[in-house]
């Protein structure tokens, strides 16, 4: 364990977050520098059991959103767990929870109790949809959001068949959404002294994120002449074969596809009536990347790559997952960091993307052993020894 460095040095999170989309989000703020601590049910996270591991409840996916966070126990269907939360939540900065409304409220974890204890609290809670809406109370997973918000549909197979996108989309974004949304009520109350509560609906911030290109005509409320950005849906948008492999290629200005057709051997196809603008090849763009499925044929991934960059045109090697740990930019970066967990012995971190040059943050922790920190965060929360005994036994 290292000192935590970041613009959130200093900021106390309570995180009673599970499996991905909540611990995407507090990891986040984790990151950042906040002192995270998140509280587990006495069996723990569920995504402790998912995941190659060398100790049992160490699971890589539970790895890979739990670091920079301090782990405790506690049952808070027991009053006095309960009672202990409501004290660390009375130092706290933010509560951040991912649990139904009626759920949080029944336990009395709702914004109005926990406010009531700490005026300056920022409560975020994220769940499936909008608050007071009549579906406010349905269950929801990152499969589920992803069929109903068109997300399935816009990735449907060769057959037309929706499928669902091969992450956990939804849950990752409303995760990254809502620790923007915490950073932005902190700035707030930075300025006004105001605690305050947010939610955020998974549904309708996948919406917002997918729409942008795909509203097409619905932005002018003629939804019926057509929704969906074509450049996305067409089939031969993906990367393309090459003699040895696949290679990601994209041009963009009339500049950038007239160099692109030269070096596939097609230099007058700049000047086809169908190619020779943005417009034109929107409107034909099967056509158009017809050419790049059939013209990257010709060289192997190397010999793209040294032609395409020397003409300053978008292009990589499309990697397998396994292929990463051998990317060169990768490695020149660092991204893939090995560390030794106390628990798990040599293990491998992602870097964290961002840099800051006034508040570098860092990896200060690596994913806690269930419970953990329960007696050192209670002691920090005013617990005696007795209190600490009688809540661990529950």
């Amino acid at each position: 364990m290292t000192a935590a460095t970041g613009p959130l040095a200093g900021i106390r999170v309570i995180d009673v977050t599970t499996v991905v989309l909540g611990p995407f989000c507090s990891q986040t703020l984790g990151d950042m520098g906040a002192d995270v601590i998140k509280v587990e049910p006495p069996q723990g996270d569920d995504l402790r059991l998912v995941g190659p591991c060398r100790t049992p409840g160490m699971g890589s996916y539970f790895a890979n959103l739990n670091r920079n966070k301090r782990s405790v126990v506690l049952d808070l269907k027991q009053p006095a767990a309960r009672e202990a939360l409501l004290r660390m939540v009375e130092t706290a900065d933010v509560f951040v929870h991912n649990m139904r409304i009626n759920a949080a409220q029944r336990l009395g974890l709702d914004y109005e109790t926990l406010s009531a204890r700490n005026p300056r609290l920022i409560h975020a809670c994220a769940s499936g949809f909008r608050k007071g809406s009549s579906m406010q109370e349905f269950p929801a997973y990152d499969d589920l959001i992803q069929g109903v918000s068109g997300i399935a549909s816009l990735n449907a197979g060769p057959d037309g068949a929706p499928r669902y996108v091969s992450t956990v989309l939804v849950d990752k974004l409303t995760g990254a959404t809502l620790a923007s949304m915490i950073g932005m009520a902190l700035f707030h109350r930075e300025r006004t002294g105001e605690g305050q509560e947010i939610h955020l609906p998974m549904m309708e911030t996948i919406l917002s994120f997918a729409l942008v290109e795909h509203l097409w005509h619905g932005t002018l409320g003629e939804p019926e002449k057509g929704l969906g950005y074509p450049r996305m849906l067409t089939p031969h948008r993906r990367p393309y074969q090459t003699k040895d492999g696949f290679i990601s290629v994209i041009a963009h200005s009339n500049a950038q596809w007239g160099k692109l057709f030269e070096a596939m051997g097609v230099p007058g196809l700049i000047d086809d009536p169908r190619f020779n603008s943005v417009q034109a090849r929107s409107a034909n763009i099967d056509a158009v990347y017809a050419t790049l499925t059939s013209g990257m044929t010709q060289r192997t991934t190397v010999e793209w790559l040294a032609l395409l960059r020397q003409a300053d045109i978008p292009c990589g090697k499309a990697n397998a997952l396994d292929e990463l740990f051998d990317d060169p930019y990768l490695i020149e970066t660092n991204y893939f960091e090995p560390y030794d967990h106390p628990v798990e012995g040599s293990v491998v971190v992602p870097a964290i993307p961002a840099r800051f040059s006034a508040s570098p943050p860092n990896v200060h922790r690596l994913w806690p052993v269930l419970g953990e920190h329960t007696s050192e965060v209670l002691k920090e929360a005013g617990c005696s020894e007795e209190q600490i005994a009688a809540i661990t036994r529950t």
